[in-house]
C-alpha cells in the first residue's frame, strides 16, 4: 500500500535552494544513485511528444520510459516508486552486509544486533537443514488441545508468543473519541485471502486464487506429515471455515466510516454477547490487566465467530490453527515451503521469479528490528540538518494551505476557523525518530533465524500492550527510516515523512523549484490533505473524532466527495475492471487537495512567477511534469486486479490526471480545448481544498 505526504510554505526561491541543496537525504551512497538519475529532471526522452496532453496525459508525460521499462521477472509492478525502493533496498543491503561481518561492533550495539539478525537470516544451510524443524513443538502442542477452552487458550498463546493471530485481530490504539487514552481494540479477521469477495464470489479470477490456495495449504499439510488425501481434506476444513469468517466481515468500504467501527464496550457487556468467549479470561490472557473496557470495530463479527466456536468441531479448529502456524511460519522455513509459497503469490501477483533472498532478508531486518537498523541507515543516508531544511518546506506549505482554505468559496467562516486550527495543529515528523526503540529485552542470536524472529514478535506484542494505561506516546513513527512512503495519523494529527521518501523523482537538490513543488511539495499537501478528506475531516484538531463542521457545509463537502467518486468509477484496467471510487475517496482528495496547495505555493515562488523555460518547458509544464512522472509505470495484470479491490490508491495512471482534470492552470499549461478526450467544462471542475 502505498501513501503519500504533502504540505506547504511560503518561501522565496533563493532560501528555497538553499534548503534544498542542503536537505541532505544524500550522503554517502546517494551520490551513486544520482549518477544514474537523468541529467534533465524532465527528459523529453521519457515522454511520447505524438500524444497530445489533452487526450492522453498519461501516455504524453511518461509513454516512452513506459515502453523501455517493462515489469521486472522479481517484480509485480515498476515506476519511479520501485526505482527508488530498489536503490534503497540496496542502500539497506549495505548497512546490514557491513553490519554482519563487523567483528569490532560492541555487544548490544544497534550494529552488532542488525548485523547477527541478518547473518542468520542469510544462513540458508542451517534453514534447509532445519527444515520445518522450527515449528514442530507449535504443532505438536495443538495436537494435544482437546476442548473449547484449550483451542481459546492456545489461540491466545500464539498471539502472545509472536507465532500467528489465529480468529482475529487485537491491538492497542488510542481511544478515537478520547485520543490520550489506549484502549484493547478487537478488530474482525481470521481469514487468509486479501479481502472478504474471494471467499464470497464466483467470477473466474476469484475462482482460480481460491483453486491456487486449496493447492498451497495442501502443499503445506503434506510438507508437515499429513498423507495427500488427509492435506486435501484439511485444506476444504480451513477454506469452509475461513469463508463462514468472511461472510461474516465488514465489507472494506464500510470499514472506512470511522463511525461504524467505533464501538465501546465495557468488557461485562461484550461478554453477554458472545457467550462462547469470557473476554475477561481472554483479556487476561493476552497479558491485557486493569481494563474494563474495550473498542470493536465489528462487534456482528464477533457474534459470528462466537456462533462457530459452538458450531465447529474442535477438530476443526485445531485444524485451523495448524493452518495458522504453516502459513505464518512457510516463508522463513526450508526451500519447499517458501517454493510453495511464491508458487501462491505467483497465482495472486503475476510476479515471475522469487524476489532475492538477500533482498527479502533486507526487508525482513527493516520491518523486524528497523529503529535499529534505522540508526545505521539515517547516519550513512541522511543527515542531521536535514530534518530542519524540510521543516522549512513543510511551513511554506502549511502557509499555502492557509491561503487556500481562506479562499474558498463554499466554506462557511466557522467552518474555516475551525479548519485552520487543525492545520495549525498538524505535527510534523520528518526523516526519523527523536528517540530510537532500544529494544530492551530482545534477544538476538547469530544462528537462530526462526526463533530471533519468534523473538521479535513476542517483544513487539509486549511492547504493544505496554503502552496501555500510559498516555499517547505522540513521538512514535509508524514508519522505518528507509520507508520509501509516507503517511498522515487523524488520531495524532500528524504528517510523517521517513529518509527513504525524501529523493528524486521526489526531491533532488539541484532541481527547479517547479520540479520540488510538484514532487515533494504535492506529496507533503498530499499528506496534510488527508486531514481534511473524507475520513480525516471527521477529526479535530486534538485527533478526536468529533464534528466541527456546520450540517451545511458538510453537505456541501461531500456533494464534491460525490462528484470526486463518479470521476473516479469511470476509470477502468483490464479493460472492464473499474476503479472503486469509494474505496479510493481519501487518497483522490489527497492528491486533489495536494497538487492544488502544492500549485499555489510554487506560485509563490520567483521561478513559479515566470515564463521561463527550461528544456523546452514552461513552469507550470514542469511543475504538472513532475508529479506526472512520480506515477509513471507497468504493473502485472493479475496485480492490477487485485489492487482494485484492495488497495485505497487509484492506478499511477489515474492518480497521474485525476487532479489535473479538475485545474485550471493544467489547462492553461498543456492548451487543453473542448473537444480533448480529458476536457471538462469549468462548472464541471472539482473544487474542493
Amino acid at each position: 500500500m502505498l501513501r503519500y505526504f504533502y504540505e506547504l510554505k511560503i518561501m522565496k526561491p533563493k532560501h528555497l535552494k538553499n534548503i534544498l541543496a542542503a536537505l541532505g537525504i544524500l550522503a554517502a551512497g546517494y551520490s551513486s544513485y544520482a549518477q544514474k538519475a537523468p541529467k534533465k529532471f524532465i527528459d523529453p526522452a521519457n515522454m511520447d511528444l505524438t500524444v497530445k496532453p489533452g487526450n492522453d496525459f498519461y501516455e504524453y508525460a511518461s509513454g516512452t520510459w513506459i515502453r523501455n521499462n517493462p515489469v521486472p521477472a522479481k517484480e509485480t509492478r515498476w515506476g519511479s516508486f520501485n526505482e527508488l525502493r530498489d536503490f534503497n533496498i540496496n542502500a539497506v543491503k549495505s548497512v546490514v552486509e557491513e553490519a554482519s561481518v563487523d567483528k569490532s561492533a560492541p555487544a548490544g550495539s544497534a550494529k552488532k544486533r542488525t548485523g547477527d539478525f541478518y547473518a542468520a537470516a542469510m544462513d540458508s544451510l542451517t534453514i534447509e537443514k532445519l527444515g520445518y524443524t522450527p515449528i514442530k513443538p507449535d504443532l505438536a502442542r495443538i495436537k494435544k488441545v482437546k476442548d473449547l477452552q484449550g483451542i481459546l487458550n492456545e489461540a491466545t498463546y500464539m498471539r502472545t508468543s509472536g507465532i500467528a493471530s489465529p480468529m482475529f485481530g487485537f491491538g492497542v490504539e488510542q481511544d478515537r473519541k478520547n485520543v490520550t487514552k489506549y484502549l484493547p481494540s478487537m478488530v474482525q479477521g481470521g481469514t487468509t485471502l486479501p479481502d472478504r469477495d474471494y471467499y464470497l464470489k464466483d467470477d473466474s479470477r476469484s475462482l482460480k486464487i481460491r483453486e491456487a490456495y486449496i493447492t498451497y495449504m495442501t502443499t503445506l499439510f503434506t510438507l508437515t506429515g499429513s498423507s495427500a488425501g488427509e492435506a486435501a481434506q484439511k485444506a476444504n476444513t480451513v477454506l469452509a471455515m475461513e469463508k463462514s469468517l468472511a461472510e461474516a466481515q465488514m465489507p472494506r468500504l464500510e470499514m472506512r466510516d470511522p463511525y461504524k467501527t467505533y464501538n465501546k464496550f465495557t468488557v461485562a457487556a461484550f461478554t453477554a454477547t458472545t457467550p462462547n468467549i469470557n473476554w475477561a479470561v481472554t483479556l487476561s490472557e493476552l497479558q491485557v490487566h486493569g481494563q474494563d473496557t474495550l473498542l470493536v470495530s465489528a462487534p456482528k463479527f464477533f457474534v459470528a465467530l462466537d456462533g462457530m466456536l459452538k458450531s465447529v468441531p474442535v477438530a476443526n479448529w485445531k485444524i485451523y490453527l495448524e493452518w495458522s502456524v504453516l502459513k505464518g511460519a512457510a516463508g522463513n522455513l526450508s526451500s519447499p515451503f517458501v517454493k510453495a509459497n511464491f508458487a501462491f503469490t505467483q497465482t495472486q501477483t503475476g510476479q515471475k521469479i522469487e524476489t532475492p533472498r538477500w533482498q527479502r532478508m533486507s526487508s525482513l531486518t527493516d520491518n523486524a528490528i528497523g529503529e535499529l537498523l534505522g540508526q545505521l541507515y539515517v547516519a550513512k543516508y541522511f543527515k542531521p540538518e536535514a530534518k530542519a531544511r524540510m521543516t522549512e518546506l513543510i511551513k511554506n506549505m502549511r502557509a499555502a494551505f492557509e491561503i487556500r482554505i481562506k479562499g474558498l468559496d463554499w466554506m462557511s467562516d466557522a467552518t474555516k476557523e475551525k479548519a485552520l486550527a487543525k492545520l495549525h495543529a498538524f505535527v510534523p515528523k520528518i526523516g526519523y525518530p527523536d528517540k530510537w526503540k532500544t529494544y530492551e529485552g530482545l534477544t538476538i542470536a547469530r544462528n537462530a533465524y526462526f526463533q530471533n524472529l519468534r523473538n521479535v514478535g513476542a517483544w513487539e506484542y509486549k511492547d504493544m500492550i505496554s503502552h496501555l494505561g500510559k498516555p499517547a506516546d505522540r513521538t512514535r513513527f509508524g514508519m522505518t527510516p528507509p520507508t520509501v512512503n509516507a503517511y498522515y495519523s487523524a488520531t495524532m494529527n500528524e504528517i510523517v515523512f521517513p529518509a527513504g521518501i525524501l529523493q528524486f523523482p521526489f526531491f533532488a537538490p539541484d532541481a527547479d523549484d517547479a520540479v520540488n513543488y510538484g514532487g515533494i511539495g504535492a506529496v507533503i499537501g498530499h499528506e496534510m490533505s488527508h486531514g481534511f478528506d473524507d475520513s480525516g475531516s471527521q477529526y479535530d484538531k486534538d485527533g478526536n473524532l468529533r464534528n466541527w463542521w456546520t450540517n451545511e457545509d458538510r453537505t456541501k463537502f461531500e456533494a464534491r466527495t460525490k462528484a470526486l467518486g463518479e470521476q473516479f468509477d469511470n476509470y477502468t484496467v483490464l479493460d472492464s475492471i473499474h476503479v472503486n471510487g469509494k474505496l479510493t475517496m481519501g487518497e483522490n482528495i489527497g492528491d486533489l487537495g495536494g497538487m492544488n496547495v502544492a500549485y499555489t505555493a510554487f506560485k509563490l515562488t520567483k521561478q513559479g512567477q515566470s515564463n521561463e523555460t527550461i528544456d523546452g518547458f514552461t513552469p507550470d509544464q514542469r511543475f504538472f511534469l513532475s508529479w506526472a512522472q512520480v506515477w509513471r509505470g507497468n504493473i502485472l495484470p493479475q496485480s492490477a486486479a487485485q489492487l482494485i479491490k484492495t488497495d485505497p490508491h487509484s492506478p499511477g495512471e489515474f492518480r497521474t490526471i485525476g487532479a489535473q482534470v479538475n485545474m485550471d492552470a493544467w489547462y492553461k499549461a498543456f492548451d487543453v480545448k473542448p473537444g480533448d478526450k480529458l476536457y471538462k467544462k469549468p462548472e464541471d471542475r472539482i473544487r474542493m481544498w
